[in-house]
């Protein structure tokens, strides 16, 4: 799959396409038409006829494990575990991108600088009614580069279009794009950056993960994809771009310049806000964009979207990962929830192998630099519970969850996005380890109820003669 276009021709072939061609308004109700179709696990849409416009909007692309696994190269029928464990099997390897010629690269068919710049020549949705505008960034990531080491970063952060060439940006602090602009700030220069619209979608995923500081995106896109990402340097910006990204926005942020933001309708199922904040804000000089580009856009908004089942995927992966560079032994599998946006709560399965091995597993999934960043609730369970399994979840936390053995931790780095927080005071967060195993060191352990296997063999023999 080497951009967007693959990606819609594969939903057409396996059926997980819809094409609308009546007229849509892309105030309100084309968001509203994907968020309801999203809620019935629907297919991706491509809105082909918005209103004043002739690009078509996709939404809806990555709402469900089959979408994903078509993006990761996977089976359709393959759960979001598999998915992580292809993905923390797969990106211990490192397939740098490969450097093209502008000339066979089509993001560059159209080339807009200067007073032509004008963001609303594309079909930009608002989403949510006490939204504070039309949001650009939603299924994009930015490009960025560390201006001491080189370090390209790719990142997700929502952008609100202001006017023809001014969109806001919310680099959250601590994560990777506002490490790198606090360095420009200091060297009294504004950051390039550049906002990819419309790509693989794999570099979608990469842009929304929490990948590991000083590791690229680029890279394990390529280990994943098994070859490497082809880019392009950008026209006015010297950073790599995908070659075959729709729509390419190129500018710059100056880390003392704000403008008014918000509110947003976040991934959270709440508003960021009651009214504006002051952000940081790309001013854009550049547009290189695909003939007849395609305009990619997520509801975000209440669980589960796009938003959440990318986050889902991407965060626990990350997290798997970055527990199995600890060397930590007897480590199954981890799920983070797309209910809980993949960042909330992790359940992590392990096989006990010493005293003290589960109190382990729980204090190290929050020092990793994803559970770091606004894990609240771990749970560790036995090997023989699958952490996508809820009901055993609840069954493990049933039987197997004592209160006193459980770590309550009240200082943690928070999210200023988690709502059940008060707006004012959302840097720290509390954390909850839950131990839901039968523990390692009993001498007595709980003895299992267990069907006979020759008794079960038999049965199963017998099963059609049973009227099964």
């Amino acid at each position: 799959m080497k951009d967007l276009r693959d990606y819609i021709a594969k939903c057409e072939e396996e059926g997980l396409l819809h094409r609308i061609k009546a007229e849509v308004d892309w105030d309100l109700e084309l968001s509203h038409i994907a968020k309801l179709n999203e809620e019935k696990k629907g297919p991706v849409l491509l809105f082909e006829n918005v209103k004043d416009y002739d690009t078509p909007v996709m939404t809806s692309a990555c709402t469900t494990p089959e979408k994903l696994s078509l993006i990761m190269g996977m089976p359709r029928e393959s759960n979001l575990t598999q998915l992580m464990e292809k993905w923390v099997e797969k990106g211990k390897e490192k397939i740098p991108p490969e450097w093209v010629d502008s000339a066979d690269a089509p993001c560059k068919e159209n080339i807009i600088t200067g007073d032509d710049v004008d963001l609303f020549k594309f079909p930009v949705p608002k989403f949510y009614p006490l939204d504070g505008g039309r949001f650009w960034g939603t299924s994009h990531f930015v490009v960025t580069k560390d201006p001491e080491t080189g370090w390209v970063n790719l990142g997700t952060y929502r952008a609100q279009l202001f006017d023809k060439n001014h969109v806001g940006i919310q680099f959250i602090k601590g994560k990777h794009a506002d490490i790198m602009l606090k360095k420009y700030q200091a060297l009294k220069k504004p950051m390039p950056v550049a906002s990819i619209v419309g790509c693989d979608p794999l570099l979608f995923l990469m842009g929304a993960a929490r990948i590991s500081a000083f590791d690229c995106e680029y890279d394990i896109a390529g280990s994943i994809r098994g070859e490497a990402v082809k880019v392009v340097k950008g026209e006015t910006v010297d950073l790599p771009v995908p070659a075959t990204a729709e729509i390419v926005m190129e500018g710059e942020v100056d880390a003392e310049k704000f403008m008014d933001e918000g509110p947003f309708g976040e991934y959270t199922g709440y508003y960021s806000g009651v009214g504006t904040d002051p952000r940081n804000f790309i001013k854009v000089n550049c547009i290189t964009h695909r003939n007849n580009p395609i305009f990619w856009g997520t509801t975000v908004g209440r669980a589960v979207t796009d938003t959440h089942m990318t986050m889902a995927l991407t965060y626990g992966s990350t997290l798997w990962q970055q527990l199995d560079a600890m060397k930590i032994p007897g480590i199954k599998s981890v799920y983070c929830p797309p209910e809980g946006s993949g960042r909330f709560l992790a359940i992590i399965s392990m096989k006990q192998m010493y005293p003290g091995h589960a109190d382990q597993v729980l204090t190290a999934a929050i020092s990793t630099e994803m559970g770091a960043y606004g894990l609240k609730t771990v749970i560790v369970v036995d090997e023989d519970i699958d952490p996508w399994d809820i009901s055993r979840v609840l069954y493990a936390l049933s039987f197997r969850f004592q209160p006193n053995r459980s770590q309550v931790i009240k200082r943690g780095r928070s999210t200023p996005l988690d709502p059940s927080l008060p707006i004012n005071a959302r840097w720290i967060t509390g954390r909850l380890l839950i131990d839901a195993t039968i523990p390692y060191d009993w001498d007595e352990k709980p003895i299992p109820v267990v069907l006979d296997p020759d008794v079960v063999k038999k049965i199963e023999a017998r099963w059609s003669e049973l009227g099964f």
